[in-house]
């Protein structure tokens, strides 16, 4: 739904037809990360940035939709903790309405599947916003509070991210900071009981970066469906954090959506070799530790990161043909019905061919390339994803009318 589309490729009747397509479908991508300075003097969305996501470089590759993330770092299960924790979540809340309200001619704010495609087509960029880890709801969230994440416009919770917190087991254990492999099983109760009150709230429940059995119990006990909102396939990718075709199956019979995420370990990991080659940057640097790590200075950050790229120079970087065999798979084992797009931008994300929201248009290509239709490439760009937000908004209106005294 853009006419300011990446430059032609060398086939021009492939190009045509998925420039044609592109222009028809709504292109949502449903992780796109933002740092804490994100709509201000020093990081403006509404200009060029050197961000993968800004509004120039969504109207050049046609990208019409992104749900911006409300991430939060996992951190102590303290109270002081959760604090800091509630106000990186609540610094990111505040700049994505921020971003939305400097450029209303521009993008606006979807609190609904409805209004997302009513956005949609009139011309604007339509903003979601959706939440990476729960951890900073702290030690026992109240229907209230999951109430008014709602009211500020989360559409999508995920449970955990890196390490495990409060309500469940993570796809990757801290073990550094001593996680063992499992806390909970899964689900701790508190995590169940947050499952029921984001089924209320009619926020959709994420389980990227959750823990197999936390991700199947999950899926089990919700009464809406629910979604992978960045994931990959473990089957091409075996990764952590990549969905099994178990698992896949177990989200399509609820009726959910897997993201394929375009990010590059993800969806092609690295091979021994270069595994090795990063373990001797960081050994020679004194970075072996995440927190080491995260306390580089700037000028160590730049310089680490130059010599990390070289791991590329072993075995080439994921593109997007390598990522759409993610779909493609994900389309056998799940159906077309079950499958959609992440890029990860800002987070690590970014494939040779889609570094940036501005080459958006190549996925489409790719996909037309492959044999998909115009029907499915709608469904996998936004389609299936709008159909589990009205799902998960129709459970809420649901379940609240049972909460109802007669």
């Amino acid at each position: 739904m853009s006419t300011a589309l990446a430059a032609p490729l060398a086939d021009p009747a492939l190009d045509a037809k998925a420039r044609a397509i592109h222009e028809k479908v709504v292109a949502l991508d449903t992780h796109v990360d933002i740092p804490l300075d994100f709509a201000s003097a020093t990081v403006d969305p509404g200009g060029f940035t050197a961000s993968q996501v800004d509004l120039p470089k969504m109207r050049a590759g046609g990208l019409d939709a992104a749900f911006f993330i409300v991430y939060t770092p996992h951190g102590p299960v303290t109270e002081e903790g959760f604090r800091k924790g509630h106000e990186i979540a609540e610094t990111r809340l505040k700049a994505i309405r921020r971003f939305v309200s400097a450029y209303p001619n521009e993008i606006a704010l979807a609190m609904s599947a409805a209004e997302a495609r009513a956005i949609a087509r009139s011309g604007r960029k339509v903003a979601l916003i959706g939440m990476e880890n729960a951890y900073p709801l702290g030690p026992s969230p109240t229907e209230g509070d999951i109430d008014a994440l709602a009211a500020a416009g989360v559409r999508y919770a995920g449970i955990t991210h890196f390490g495990h917190n409060q309500f469940g087991d993570s796809s990757n254990p801290d073990t550094e900071g001593g996680d063992p492999e499992e806390k909970w099983g899964g689900l701790s109760p508190e995590g169940r009981a947050l499952v029921e009150k984001l089924n209320r709230a009619g926020i959709m429940v994420d389980v990227s970066h959750a823990g197999r059995k936390t991700m199947m119990q999950a899926v089990e006990l919700s009464r809406a469906p629910i979604i992978a909102s960045h994931s990959g396939v473990k089957a091409i990718a075996d990764a952590a954090r990549n969905l099994d075709d178990e698992q896949l199956r177990a989200l399509a019979a609820k009726g959910g959506v897997a993201q394929i995420v375009a990010l590059d370990v993800y969806v092609k990991p690295l091979n021994d070799s270069q595994k090795a080659f990063q373990e001797r940057i960081r050994n020679e640097m004194g970075l072996e530790s995440p927190d080491a790590r995260a306390a580089m200075s700037p000028e160590v950050a730049a310089v680490y990161e130059k010599r990390m790229a070289d791991v590329w120079a072993i075995e080439p970087r994921a593109t997007v043909a390598d990522f759409v065999n993610h779909i493609d798979h994900a389309v056998k084992v799940a159906g077309i019905d079950h499958v959609g797009i992440a890029s990860d931008f800002d987070g690590g994300g970014g494939i040779v061919g889609w570094e940036d929201a501005s080459e958006t248009l190549n996925v489409t290509r790719e996909l037309v390339k492959r044999g998909y239709t115009e029907e499915e490439i709608a469904k996998i760009w936004s389609g299936n994803l709008l159909r589990v937000l009205g799902a998960a908004e129709k459970t809420a209106r649901e379940l609240r009318k049972e909460a109802k005294p007669e």
